[in-house]
């Protein structure tokens, strides 16, 4: 199959009470957007995640755990993998095992794809603990990319309470209504290509 290089890449990030949000958002989202989307959870490290395969019951767009140096593809779900921080060179992915420390895999992603993408770079922040994110938001927001915050349907507001009070967010939404506001700028990004 061949590649298609994607408008934008979307990092949507999350932790407890993430799931419910990434199954209504993908659930909502047609297959040819023209964007790559890809899954920062926090996944235990000795867990063995089943997130894909889950997941991939709520889209029709190719869903899978990420591998090193795999070329990222538009019209395509990303998961990142247990244990591991996850980048961005170029359209591949950089996968480094074992992960740093805890609870900073969304800000690192954000940060990778923000200073690769540029304004082409989204990213969204649903329920979890921690501020994870917030970092990575005001990176984006700085490369000129979009961000966006669940909003009081969060499971767990921690994390998307933080990205809002950072000042560093444009759109707090509920799932559902992301996935209307990613279909709009995935439109525009196709037109200006």
């Amino acid at each position: 199959m061949k590649m298609t290089i994607p408008h934008c890449i979307v990092g949507i990030g999350g932790s407890a009470g993430a799931l419910n949000a990434y199954k209504a958002l993908l659930n909502h989202l047609p297959a040819d957007t023209g964007m790559a989307f890809v899954i920062i959870s926090h996944i235990n490290p000795q867990a063995s995640s089943q997130l894909a395969q889950i997941l991939a019951r709520h889209t029709k767009m190719p869903t899978q755990v990420v591998c090193p140096a795999m070329p990222i593809s538009a019209d395509h779900v990303y998961v990142i993998p247990a244990n591991a921080d996850l980048e961005v060179e170029k359209y591949k992915f950089k996968v480094t095992t074992p992960r740093i420390r805890r609870n900073v895999q969304i800000d690192i992603f954000f940060k990778s794809i923000a200073d690769a993408f540029g304004d082409r770079a989204i990213g969204v922040i649903v329920s979890g603990y921690c501020e994870d994110g917030t970092a990575g938001c005001k990176h984006i927001k700085e490369n000129g990319g979009i961000t966006i915050a669940q909003d009081a349907s969060a499971e767990v507001a921690s994390m998307p309470v933080s990205a809002q009070a950072s000042g560093h967010v444009d759109f707090v939404l509920a799932p559902d209504k992301m996935a209307a506001s990613l279909i709009e700028i995935g439109a525009r990004f196709s037109r200006g290509a």
